[in-house]
C-alpha cells in the first residue's frame, strides 16, 4: 500500500485500488505565529457530519465559464465543465440525498426540541444511513422511521427520552411510533435495554415541585424496587411516577395523582396500581 501525502489516498501499488479509508496527518497544523500566516497556511475545511445529507462535502461550481485568473476556458474545457455541472445537480437532486435532506432537518428539529447532545444526534444519523443501505425506507414515511431511529438511539444510549416525548416532537401517534419502532428493531436485529426508573425521577420532582427529601425517598424506593425485581418488563416512567406518588404520601406532601399523570404522561390508574404493587411488594422496608 502507498500513502500519497497530498491527496490523503491510500492506494495498493499493484492494482492502483483506491481505499476508502483516507491517511491521516498527525503534524502540526500551522507554523505561523500571526493571524495572516494562520489563514494562508491553514489547511482545514468544515468539518464532515454524518447528519448532512452530503457529510459537510458539498461542491460549489461556479456557473461562469472563467478560471481563476478570471481568463475564459477553452472549449473543451467549458464543455467538460458543463457535464460536471449536470452530474454535481443530477447527484444532489438523486431520490435517496432527498430523503437524507427531509430527514436530516427533521432531525435537526427533534434534537433542538428534546435537547438531544451531539453524539446522539450523530449516532442517529449514522442508524438511519444503515437503515436506508437496506432499502427499508421505500413506501414508509420517513418523518416515522427517522423519529423511530432517534428512540431506537436514545435507549443504545442510555439517554433517557421516552416515546410520548419523540412522538410529541415529531407530531406522530404514539402507537404509529411504536409500530414502526418494533419494525426497525425486528429488522436490524438490535436488543436495546430498558431505561433504568431512576432516570425519570428528577424530571418528574421537578416539575410537581415536591422536595429534596420526598425526591430523595423516591430514589430510595425506587432502589429496592429494582433489587426486588418489581420494576421488571414495567413502564420505567410509570415506575418513577409511582415512588414520586408514594413517597410524596409517606412524607406529608400534597401533590395529586392527577398533578403526577399530566407531567409524567402516564394515566392516574397505572400510578395507582403501580403504587399498590410496591406498597405490597417492599411492606415495612419504605418506613425503614
Amino acid at each position: 500500500m502507498i500513502t500519497d501525502v497530498y491527496t490523503g489516498e491510500i492506494a495498493c501499488s499493484n492494482c492502483g485500488a483506491v481505499s476508502l479509508e483516507k491517511a491521516i496527518d498527525t503534524s502540526a497544523e500551522t507554523t505561523g505565529l500571526s493571524g495572516e500566516d494562520y489563514q494562508n497556511n491553514s489547511r482545514v475545511g468544515m468539518k464532515t457530519s454524518l447528519k448532512m445529507a452530503d457529510r459537510g462535502l458539498s461542491t460549489v461550481m461556479e456557473s461562469q465559464d472563467k478560471d481563476s485568473s478570471g481568463k475564459l476556458l477553452s472549449k473543451e474545457n467549458r464543455r467538460m465543465f458543463y457535464r460536471l455541472r449536470m452530474w454535481d445537480r443530477n447527484s444532489r437532486s438523486a431520490i435517496s440525498v432527498k430523503s437524507f435532506q427531509k430527514a436530516f432537518t427533521l432531525l435537526d428539529g427533534i434534537s433542538s426540541k428534546l435537547a438531544l447532545p451531539e453524539s446522539v444526534v450523530e449516532e442517529t444519523a449514522y442508524l438511519f444511513r444503515k437503515i436506508a443501505a437496506k432499502k427499508i425506507l421505500s413506501g414508509r414515511s420517513t418523518s416515522a422511521m427517522l423519529c423511530a431511529t432517534v428512540y431506537i438511539t436514545c435507549r443504545l444510549t442510555d439517554t433517557p427520552r421516552t416515546l410520548q416525548d419523540i412522538a410529541d416532537a415529531g407530531n406522530l401517534k404514539k402507537k404509529n411510533l411504536q409500530r414502526v419502532y418494533r419494525f426497525l428493531v425486528r429488522e436490524l436485529d438490535l436488543h436495546p435495554e430498558a431505561y433504568n426508573p431512576i432516570e425519570f425521577v428528577n424530571r418528574v420532582a421537578k416539575a410537581v415541585k415536591i422536595s429534596e427529601k420526598t425526591e430523595r425517598l423516591a430514589f430510595k424506593i425506587l432502589d429496592m424496587s429494582i433489587k426486588q425485581k418489581i420494576s421488571t418488563s414495567k413502564n420505567p416512567m410509570a415506575m418513577a411516577a409511582a415512588a414520586i406518588n408514594l413517597a410524596s404520601v409517606l412524607n406529608n406532601e400534597k401533590v395529586t395523582q392527577l398533578k403526577i399523570a399530566n407531567v409524567s404522561g402516564i394515566s392516574a390508574v397505572t400510578i395507582r396500581d403501580r403504587t399498590k404493587e410496591i406498597k405490597e411488594k417492599l411492606g415495612g422496608e419504605i418506613n425503614g
